[in-house]
Parts: C-alpha cells; structure tokens; sequence
C-alpha cells in the first residue's frame, strides 16, 4: 500500500509540473523569419501564430507568390523552433529521461 500512495504522490507532482510547463510554453514566443527579416513569425509555444510582419517593400502585386511562400518559411523556422524548446523544457521536466517515440502529453 506504501508504493500506491508514493505512486499517487508522483502522479501528482507530474501533473503540477505539466501544468506549470503549460503555462510557461503559453507565455513563450518565439520568432521565425525568412528572406532576410523581410518576413517575420512570431508562434506561442504551443504553435499558435501570434504575429506576422511583412516588410513593405514586399508588397507589390508581382510578388504575391513570392510573399506567400516567405510566409510559409517563416511558418516553418518558427514551428521548428518551437518543437525544439518545447523538447527542450520536456527533458527538463522528465530529468533527462526521453519519453517513448508516439508518446503525446494533452497538449
């Protein structure tokens, strides 16, 4: 019976920690960019897209297509970053321990 209240206890803890991770990924933001700062992503540590800059010298009708794939860049290096820390902050989190491959966490 001992184990089974030192298990409920972990649990616990683990589930304060992924609540207080949650909260620090929300607050996190980071910027992605492409074509040289010309446009630039900013995501929440969730994924969110939270704010998109595009310069205008960017924005002539011609360039439409150019802008659209810059975007989409910019998509890519934010969200790549983001996946980076919020592996980062899960390795802190589980003491250096790598959680099983296809294993997802609620968020």
């Amino acid at each position: 019976m001992k184990n089974l209240a030192g298990l409920m206890k972990q649990a616990s803890q683990m589930q304060a920690k992924m609540e207080e991770l949650q909260t620090r990924l929300d607050a996190l933001m980071i910027e992605g960019e492409a074509g040289a700062g010309l446009v630039k992503i900013t995501l929440n540590g969730k994924g969110d897209m939270k704010k998109l800059v595009i310069d205008p010298k960017l924005l002539t009708p011609t360039d439409a297509e150019m802008v659209q794939d810059l975007i989409l860049a910019a998509f890519s290096n934010a969200r790549s970053k983001v996946e980076a820390a919020s592996s980062e902050e899960m390795r802190r989190l589980t003491g250096g321990i790598d959680l099983p491959a296809g294993f997802k966490l609620p968020f």
